[in-house]
Order: structure tokens, then C-alpha cells, then sequence
């Protein structure tokens, strides 16, 4: 998809997202989204597009590193309740709980008791969450595995993407049919009626991005809500200009 029709796309969902700000600001509303897919598959692009026009002191992403000692021995959904959202906040979870269904499994950090053990208690967690009022949507971006082999030899090339190429990327790169069988579980044991899964296909990112947006967007209550009125009345002189006694500002970058 070329980039000028995602970003004519794009814009008037942002607003729609804006709008569903300021509805849930006064409500009250807790709003969470989790994004799951494959390495490559998005999430970043996907987390960006929802929350990039809207106020990151209301609407947080959550990305949490390995537990640390103590939290490997606390419950597993323990130090995800945490960041759950307060009224009129916005939650978007960049990997979540299914860590455990998911890389955990794989790669062998969680063994098949725990791993069982989670597949159950996680739709009676997530119908607390709803049952409270939370509204709680889930997401599954998915990618050939050619796109995704492109894809990490483009980070594997490009200085400014180095940083996303992780061992644990490297060492999953011989496990996509693993992975494919640890989803199929997980949504088998965890696609409910309160929390279901929806899974959009990123093979082409901008496209999955417009999809997973307006999917969201479609899913919610009407929440259009106009914003405030401001009296914003003339200034009644002529601006200022910036002067400064202490310091001077530093050189400007070169013009062209």
C-alpha cells in the first residue's frame, strides 16, 4: 500500500480515535488492547498508529521486560494487573500475558504445567477485567514467513533497525511451525465470548495497521464526543520576540 493512501487513510480513524479519547476521559471508561503476533509481524507500527495523536498521560503502552527474581515467584498474572488502567485511561500492552502461550512455550522458558496452567486461568482473569467494565480487546498480527525472513534481514542491514534484531528473533527464526502450533492452542483455550481473539493478517503492514484501527474503532460504543468549547480571545498587543540575558540559544543547524 503507498504511503500517501495509508496516510489519507489514517488521519480521519486518528480523529475517531481522538474523539474516543476524550469520550473515555469523561466516562471513565478503562479501555486495553493487547498485541500479539509474530516477530516482525508490526506491533510497534500498529501500537504508534492507535496513540500517536493522543495524550500519552492518558494512554500508556506497556512493554515489561523478562520477570525479574521476584516476580518469577509471584502469580503470572501479577505484575500485569499493575499497569491495568484507571478511569478514563487507555492501555495498550506490547506483548502481554500471552507471553506465556507464546514465546515462553517455544523457547522453553515455561514448561508444559505452566504453560496449562495458564491457558486455563487466563480466560477466567480476563472475565474479571470485563466483569468489572474493563473493555478488553485482543490481537493477533500474523506474516508469512518469507515476509518475516525479509523483514529481519532488513533490521539485520539497516543501522537504524539494528536494535529491533534480538537473539531470541534469531533463535525463533527455525520455529515458525512451533509458533503456529502454540497460537492455534492459545486461541483454542482462550477465544471467548467476553474476550475474543481478532486476528489481521500484517503481510502488509499499512494495510493491517487500517484494518486493526477501524476494527477497534468499529467495536466500540459511540464515542464521539466533541471537545470543549475554549474562549481563546485576542492577544491585544503585539507578540513578543524571544530575548535572552543569561544564556543565547546554540547555533542553528545549516540550511540546506
Amino acid at each position: 500500500m503507498k504511503k500517501s493512501d495509508y496516510e489519507d487513510a489514517i488521519e480521519p480513524m486518528q480523529e475517531e480515535l481522538v474523539s474516543m479519547a476524550r469520550w473515555a476521559r469523561t466516562t471513565g471508561q478503562r479501555i486495553v488492547v493487547l498485541f500479539e503476533g509474530r516477530d516482525t509481524a508490526g506491533k510497534g507500527g500498529a501500537i504508534k498508529a492507535v496513540r500517536e495523536r493522543l495524550n500519552p498521560r492518558q494512554c500508556h503502552v506497556i512493554a515489561l521486560s523478562k520477570p525479574s527474581e521476584a516476580e518469577q515467584t509471584q502469580w503470572y498474572f501479577q505484575r500485569y494487573v499493575k499497569h491495568l488502567p484507571s478511569a478514563g485511561e487507555i492501555v495498550l500492552f506490547d506483548r502481554s500475558w500471552y507471553n506465556r502461550a507464546g514465546v515462553e512455550k517455544v523457547m522453553g522458558y515455561a514448561d508444559q504445567e505452566q504453560v496449562d496452567s495458564f491457558l486455563c486461568q487466563a480466560p477466567t482473569f480476563e472475565k474479571m477485567l470485563v466483569d468489572d467494565g474493563i473493555l478488553l480487546f485482543k490481537y493477533w498480527l500474523g506474516t508469512d514467513q518469507e515476509m518475516q525472513e525479509e523483514r529481519l534481514r532488513e533490521r539485520l542491514e539497516d543501522p537504524l533497525k539494528r536494535w529491533k534484531l534480538s537473539p531470541v528473533d534469531l533463535a525463533a527464526r527455525g520455529k515458525y511451525d512451533d509458533y503456529t502450533a502454540a497460537r492455534e492452542a492459545m486461541l483454542k483455550a482462550t477465544h471467548s465470548d467476553w474476550a475474543p481473539w481478532t486476528l489481521v493478517d500484517f503481510n502488509d503492514q499499512k494495510r493491517g495497521r487500517l484494518t486493526l484501527v477501524r476494527n477497534l474503532l468499529d467495536r466500540l460504543p459511540d464515542t464521539h464526543k466533541e471537545p470543549p468549547a475554549i474562549d481563546f480571545p485576542d492577544l491585544e498587543h503585539d507578540p513578543a520576540v524571544e530575548t535572552y540575558s543569561v544564556l543565547k540559544p546554540i547555533t542553528d543547524f545549516p540550511a540546506g
